[in-house]
């Protein structure tokens, strides 16, 4: 059965969102402020409350929400939640002709099979990830991620307006918004990792944690702009330096790894990130620029 590749856009003006959590409950009451008329349904019908009294319509079944709504948005806990929701009595017969947008957290796996699922319903599919914690939503920085046929993601335009200024279309294929979630997300856990071992190491000594705060805070867009360059080097190919040699960082990783020692800290990241580097200045990568660790990533040691 062929999957709808384009729905219109007036045909998204009632929106369906399945899971109440606290961030669908965000999405239900940005979509609602926005104008959209907002069917809601939740497990727990307790959390239905407060949106019923800004104006949603509350749903009995997810196939109730779903059959009175043209646009459909998904945010529960995970996976298997979701597909025992889709797979309920008439949630994808209440779905067929219509579009889904996932932002419930997939794997890559999890979610090509899942857009394979929808297509075996009839139904459109977009694969989203939202960058940002509720509290951040519907702002003109908030990044949402989405990946899926492009015309359903452009005919959703209104929809996503209204939950934030950044949305990033990956292309096509189901998983690009899955796999560049946990490709950011291994970002943000890794430099917050270093973050709170930046903390131990500075309260060990008796600084100031809030001055330590701030100037992260201050040296963090340009940091972020190095770590670009290094995106551009690595899809390049070309390891030549031009900003900062592997080899420095090898001594500046020894150098925290000590200092960590020295205070009597856990050293265990500071460990791995050298070992790392070590690696990859054994395999001949020491006198190319620092983005040249990436060839080592996976790799045995």
């Amino acid at each position: 059965m062929a999957t709808p590749t384009h729905i219109k856009e007036f045909e998204m003006k009632s929106i369906a969102i399945i899971g109440l959590g606290q961030m669908g409950s965000t999405l239900a009451r940005l979509l609602l402020e926005a104008g959209f008329e907002v069917h809601v349904w939740n497990r727990s019908p307790g959390k239905t409350a407060a949106l019923a009294e800004a104006g949603a319509h509350l749903a009995a079944t997810p196939a109730d929400a779903a059959s009175r709504a043209q646009f459909a948005v998904m945010c529960v806990h995970d996976h298997a939640a979701a597909m025992e929701i889709l797979s309920q009595q008439g949630v994808w017969h209440a779905l067929k002709g219509k579009a889904l947008l996932q932002f419930t957290t997939f794997s890559p796996q999890e979610a090509a099979a899942a857009f394979e699922a929808a297509r075996a319903h009839g139904m459109a599919y977009l694969s989203g990830a939202i960058q940002v914690a509720p509290e951040q939503m519907g702002k003109p920085d908030t990044t949402i991620l989405l990946s899926g046929p492009r015309t359903v993601a452009d005919s959703a335009n209104a929809v996503l307006a209204a939950l934030g200024g950044n949305v990033v279309w990956l292309g096509e294929r189901a998983a690009a918004a899955a796999t560049m979630d946990l490709a950011t997300l291994s970002f943000v856990y890794g430099a917050t990792a270093g973050f709170l071992q930046g903390a131990a190491l500075a309260q060990r000594e008796g600084l100031d944690l809030e001055h330590y705060g701030a100037i992260v805070q201050a040296m963090s867009p340009s940091f972020g702009e190095f770590l670009r360059h290094e995106a551009k080097v690595i899809a390049s190919g070309d390891f030549a330096v031009t900003q900062s040699p592997l080899s420095i960082s090898v001594d500046a990783t020894r150098r925290i790894l000590g200092a960590m020692h020295e205070a009597g800290l856990d050293a265990t990241l500071p460990a791995v990130i050298a070992q790392l580097l070590e690696r990859a200045v054994a395999q001949g990568y020491g006198g190319e620029e620092l983005a040249a660790a990436v060839k080592v990533i996976g790799v045995k040691s």
